[in-house]
């Protein structure tokens, strides 16, 4: 039965970048590609992206068997440390991974952890 998890990274990149850029970078790294029919094949996610100067604090919700966690975490270091992706608009956006962690899931996050157990 999934169950939710929580990772967390931080990001740098210019000012210009996309900053939704390392999240497409996940979702292609779990699901292949960020356009695809729901549910995501390996692990149901979202991922929060938020800001700050040229620092870029990245949360990712995932839902999956607990024998899966590991290989979707992996997927998701090794999203981030490609530090790039080309979006559909040909432009390539650039980042530099700073660090990478397991999290727990958040109380405030519960609901949104549980739909993510369900999809």
């Amino acid at each position: 039965m999934r169950q939710a998890f929580a990772h967390e990274a931080v990001v740098t990149m210019d000012p210009g970048g996309d900053v939704r850029a390392p999240g497409a970078a996940i979702t292609v790294a779990l699901c292949g590609h960020w356009e695809h029919r729901t549910p995501c094949p390996l692990a149901p996610h979202h991922t929060d992206a938020r800001r700050s100067g040229t620092r870029v604090r990245l949360r990712v919700l995932f839902a999956s068997e607990p024998a899966a966690e590991a290989d979707v975490r992996s997927r998701i270091e090794q999203a981030l440390s490609a530090s790039l992706l080309t979006g559909p608009d040909g432009v390539t956006t650039h980042w530099r991974l700073l660090t990478t962690q397991p999290s727990a899931v958040h109380a405030d996050e519960a609901e949104h952890a549980a739909q993510l157990v369900q999809a």
